[in-house]
């Protein structure tokens, strides 16, 4: 039997085009949607990608062994939401253009992530508290398959966990809107009526979301091999690299090049099938 599967995930996925690398039969995931096919080994995977040509596939190679993870640990900003909440915060005050720059470069690891996050928090000095209740009510919406993917693996006995360094005046809302155990973000301070410019120390960065990482697997008594891990930008990267499946979703370069997976054309529900779920077992909402 085969150790690997090749897991194809997009509309119009299927299992015939791949055929000349296959092992054994195909599993459908969903029809004309997702499909794993046994292979030899990972060298299948350059193949793969190479038949599917510019077919808005998303095609990645899964061990076999443990596929079903037992701890979610997500990103928030751009991977479980659709923005950057810093960059629509600094929106309101006009400042959008100048501290989305900063914000690029930090998610590609050009520049280190605290001084980053200091730097762009200063320039919102004085910002009024209800910028923070409009951005929520105006910009943040959850990415299709989110809500599908936390339902799915905690009825499957997973935990499921919000790591950002973003806010926590944001993870709260979204992680209750999409299901999530429990949050972690950065404190933003005020004084009563405008942020104060600067955030509670120490800041939520990258090596934050893997101590937590590392405290959820002594508490749950797993193994690393246990966890699936999902970002977009290098901050994600040290928890995505420990996971036993790290994916880059929608991610930047520096991310995807390091990620067990990566996904680019298909939403959030992609990491189910990842993980060899079939639709009759995914949770569904309207």
């Amino acid at each position: 039997m085969s150790s690997f599967v090749l897991n194809v995930i997009g509309k119009g996925a299927e299992p015939a085009l791949f055929a000349p690398l296959a092992t054994g039969e195909a599993v459908v995931l969903s029809p004309g949607h997702a499909f794993d096919l046994p292979v030899s080994d990972q060298s299948a995977l350059d193949a793969a990608r190479a038949l599917a040509g510019a077919a808005p596939f998303d095609i990645n190679l899964m061990p076999v062994a443990n596929r079903r993870k037992k701890l979610l640990i997500a990103d928030m900003d751009s991977t479980i939401i659709n923005c950057e909440c810093l960059d629509e915060l600094a929106d309101m005050a006009g400042l959008k253009a100048k501290v989305s720059v900063i914000t690029e470069r930090a998610m590609k690891g050009e520049i280190e992530f605290s001084s980053a996050l200091r730097e762009r928090l200063a320039l919102l000095k004085g910002l009024p508290l209800a910028a923070l209740e409009r951005v929520w009510r105006e910009r943040i919406r959850l990415n299709p398959g989110a809500k599908e993917l936390v339902a799915t693996m905690g009825a499957n006995g997973a935990r499921t966990l919000l790591v950002s360094s973003g806010f926590t005046y944001y993870t709260a809302r979204v992680a209750a809107a999409a299901g999530f155990d429990d949050h972690q973000a950065n404190v933003l301070l005020d004084d009563g009526k405008t942020l104060t410019g600067v955030p509670q120390e120490p800041i939520v960065g990258r090596e934050a979301k893997l101590i937590r990482l590392e405290a959820e697997i002594a508490q749950l008594g797993i193994a690393a091999d246990d966890v699936l891990a999902v970002g977009d930008g290098a901050n994600d990267l040290a928890m995505i690299k420990r996971a036993g499946l790290g994916v880059a979703y929608h991610a930047k370069p520096v991310v995807a090049a390091q990620a067990d997976a990566s996904i680019v054309h298909s939403d959030l529900s992609a990491l189910l099938y990842l993980q060899g779920y079939r639709d009759a077992e995914i949770a569904r909402f309207g």
